[in-house]
């Protein structure tokens, strides 16, 4: 099954071309056969990997870069309606489609997986698409996050399958009709675009409303908005609600998760069968990732043994717990946690990985209206570490909120115990991290933004001061 372009799609220009969601469209576009253009803030190996994939990628947004026969530009919610593309894309009538549009037209004719919730999206539809593709399967995906090389968050394969990471963020998850459906957690967040948990949950009432007839909704058991969620939707009688979790009346159970080092042995009960397999990442929270993942394959008529197998075969995507490499007897692993739950689970999953060794966090925090709204949260998670360092917060897409700061963080952190260094200077961290650390210690990076860039640069400067 090979399908065509989308219409409009065949020459698109795209407008933050190097963004994680952006990427993998522009993509699998440019596999399907569309002459993919576009334009990003700054350089980058994903810029460069979509090069090689015969896109012509420009570095800063100017109106010169939209081609005279583009076809259709495309934008995320992070454009700023000044951009001088999209403006130059209005004074010519060229259309605007959205990110989530142009994947929902992606996926017409094959058979969806959507994979939602407020932390995990990422893992999971990694999980599903590495599985599946080991498989042979040969599925099509688009993921958040790289699996390994610049440019393997998505792929446009000759299977019946597509995986999609689905964004709750702006509600763009609405604009998705999929056979199976996975909401991991329902928690508030996104708090520029949420003001209430009434409000989440109307959002992912309308998600789950998508899903089509005789399709699947797989959710989470144990977690309480998840379970609140499941309760608003349950009388919908044309798709079937599969709950995984330890919850006793879950229909996939997860019996038992066993640490074994950097993974995980996990045993289901499912259809009145156990079922053992391994997990190549450490913690709970992967565990039940793992397992969601395993439901939603099930449920498209995978046979659950051989998806568990196969489901080993995933070891983790950029920035979940990766492992950047070891200096001086001390590990360095980046994680892409920014909201408090994300922070403990994997807080937790290395401290059980660890054991008596200490855990040394570099923390960034993301976005001033999540840290206005979770910032006693996030320190109170830290205590979890032996010692952190806290970083200025990481603005992204925001202007800054009078009166939050990163102090938030650190006030709230000191409350609950911890050990928390505060700096402003983020080039300053090789050098406090490499006066901390001793043999047997673990540094996490940890945060949404360019937190990710200190792993090297920490594991040179260890490497410098044993020399």
């Amino acid at each position: 099954m090979t399908p065509g372009l989308p219409p409009a799609m065949d020459r698109p220009h795209f407008i933050g071309i190097g963004g994680a969601g952006m990427s993998g469209i522009a993509k699998i576009l440019a596999q399907r056969g569309a002459k993919v253009a576009g334009s990003d803030a700054r350089e980058s190996a994903t810029a460069e990997a979509l090069r090689e994939r015969g896109a012509t990628v420009h570095i800063g947004h100017d109106a010169a870069h939209l081609a005279a026969d583009a076809s259709a530009v495309v934008v995320s919610s992070a454009i700023r309606e000044d951009n001088p593309e999209l403006v130059a894309a209005g004074e010519r009538g060229i259309p605007v489609v959205h990110r989530s549009d142009a994947l929902a037209s992606l996926m017409t004719g094959l058979r969806p997986i959507a994979v939602a919730g407020t932390h995990g999206k990422t893992t999971t539809t990694s999980m599903l698409a590495v599985s599946l593709s080991a498989l042979g399967l040969d599925p099509s995906y688009a993921i958040g996050g790289d699996l390994d090389a610049p440019g393997s968050n998505a792929h446009h394969g000759e299977g019946e399958i597509f995986v999609a990471e689905a964004d709750e963020s702006d509600r763009s998850f609405h604009k998705y009709a999929p056979e199976v459906a996975i909401v991991l957690n329902v928690e508030l967040d996104h708090h520029a675009n949420y003001a209430s948990m009434d409000e989440i949950y109307e959002s992912f009432e309308t998600f789950a409303d998508k899903i089509v007839p005789g399709g699947t909704l797989v959710i989470a058991a144990d977690q309480s908005g998840a379970a609140e969620l499941t309760r608003r939707v349950s009388e919908r009688s044309d798709v079937q609600i599969v709950t995984y979790g330890e919850s006793e009346g879950a229909d996939v159970r997860v019996q038992k998760v066993t640490p074994r080092g950097l993974t995980s042995e996990v045993t289901v009960l499912l259809g009145g069968k156990l079922l053992t397999f391994t997990v190549s990442v450490p913690g709970r929270h992967y565990a039940h990732n793992a397992v969601a993942a395993l439901a939603a394959g099930v449920a498209l008529g995978i046979p659950a043994h051989n998806l568990a197998s196969a489901l080993g075969k995933y070891t983790g995507v950029k920035r979940r717990l990766q492992l950047k490499g070891e200096a001086s007897g001390v590990q360095v692993i980046d994680s892409y946690a920014h909201h408090p739950t994300e922070m403990n689970a994997d807080l937790e999953a290395i401290r059980g990985a660890v054991g008596d060794s200490r855990l040394l966090v570099v923390f960034q925090p993301h976005l001033f209206s999540r840290t206005q709204e979770l910032g006693v949260e996030m320190g109170q998670a830290l205590a979890l570490a032996d010692a952190s360092v806290v970083l200025d917060i990481y603005p992204a897409r925001e202007d800054p909120i009078p009166g939050i700061t990163s102090a938030l963080i650190i006030d709230a952190a000191r409350t609950a115990g911890a050990d928390v260094t505060p700096e402003h200077a983020k080039d300053a961290v090789p050098e406090v991290i490499a006066g901390m650390a001793r043999p047997g210690d673990l540094v996490l990076t940890m945060g949404a933004g360019d937190v990710t860039d200190l792993g090297p640069k920490i594991l040179d400067r260890l490497s410098a001061v044993s020399n």
